[in-house]
């Protein structure tokens, strides 16, 4: 699997990563052995980059990618986690997380200071099982971003400078706070969630102009939007950004399901491969929870999407003309 180097750090990472969050529960509860499994297949089918966070199912998710991680050889596997949320230990009293399907044994406390930062990448560590993270983002900072800013990033830099952490960012759907987070300090890399996919072309107006022009890479995540263009066809209930797509998002999207059919493609493939095609992008990152979603998802980046395609959303008003993507000729398809 194709690995590109993220901004001007050392570290690189497959254009396929995995995402962490459905391993702690997001949705639905994931079993010990689905999990285990999921990490597996990812790893066969060539997935090197393993991205989670203290968040996600408050540290099972981190706990389960350590479990695949310890095992492989360290030269092999780029690790990303978050700091943001310190896990408090709590008495679950048979209660359930509020925001994943596992035991409310913990609780979450904001913290972007110094020394927050410091015990959660120490926790992190712990949790894992493993001697150093490759990247450390920022996590979710929006309702916290002038603390992340002033206080947050500086710790981030002093672990990097220390060679604690390779590559320092931050993890946001917040388009215009990472553009200034770009513009403001010297990040390696962001990841951004759900701004830009082939239904929110939004970060076309401020990110990826910046870090085009600042050699920032940009990791492109939630790239299904939570879900209505993870199924060939949106389906009856199909959640956008989180909610239940409107109407007019669900219209939207079986227009994209037809331009997809008519070139023999799936919209899965064809959303992952979209973002892929902006300089400034080094990778996708895909949450997934079994091995079944694993093996489908690695078809879909490998599958092979025509480059007419491209000019044919355009031509019906579904794709941004300042989106770079494959051009065709008349000979080419």
């Amino acid at each position: 699997m194709k690995q590109n180097r993220l901004g001007r750090s050392d570290v690189h990472v497959t254009e396929l990563g995995f995402g962490g969050g459905p391993l702690g529960g997001l949705f639905a509860p994931v079993d010990e052995d689905t999990a285990a499994q999921a990490l597996e297949t990812a790893w066969d089918s060539g997935i090197r980059y393993y991205d989670t966070s203290p968040h996600y199912g408050i540290g099972h998710s981190e706990r389960r990618v350590g479990d695949l991680l310890r095992s492989r050889p360290r030269e092999e596997w780029t690790l990303s986690t978050k700091v943001g949320r310190l896990l408090v230990p709590q008495d679950p009293g048979g209660r359930t997380d509020e925001f994943f399907q596992v035991p409310a044994t913990h609780r979450r406390v904001w913290d972007f200071t110094r020394d927050g930062v410091l015990r959660s990448v120490e926790d992190s560590l712990t949790r894992m099982g493993v001697d150093r993270i490759d990247v450390l983002y920022l996590h979710d900072a929006e309702q916290h971003f002038e603390e992340a800013l002033r206080d947050g990033f500086p710790a981030l830099a002093e672990l990097r400078a220390q060679g604690t952490v390779g590559a320092i960012g931050a993890g946001m759907y917040h388009s215009g706070q990472l553009t200034r987070l770009v513009e403001e300090t010297d990040v390696d890399v962001v990841m951004l969630s759900g701004r830009y996919t082939l239904l929110d072309h939004s970060a076309l107006d401020d990110l990826l102009p910046a870090c085009a022009d600042r050699g920032v890479s940009v990791l492109a995540a939630s790239v299904f939007n939570s879900g209505i263009l993870a199924a060939d066809r949106p389906a009856a209930g199909a959640t956008y950004d989180y909610a239940p797509a409107a109407p007019r998002t669900l219209e939207r999207v079986r227009r994209l399901a037809d331009v997809c059919e008519a070139h023999g493609v799936t919209l899965p493939a064809v959303a992952m491969d979209f973002p892929l095609h902006h300089p400034a992008v080094a990778g996708v990152v895909v949450g997934m929870r079994t091995p079944e979603e694993v093996r489908r998802n690695s078809a879909a980046y490998g599958a092979r999407v025509p480059a007419r395609l491209w000019a044919d959303l355009r031509g019906e008003g579904l794709l941004d003309a300042r989106a770079p993507v494959p051009v065709s000729s008349p000979d080419v398809p």
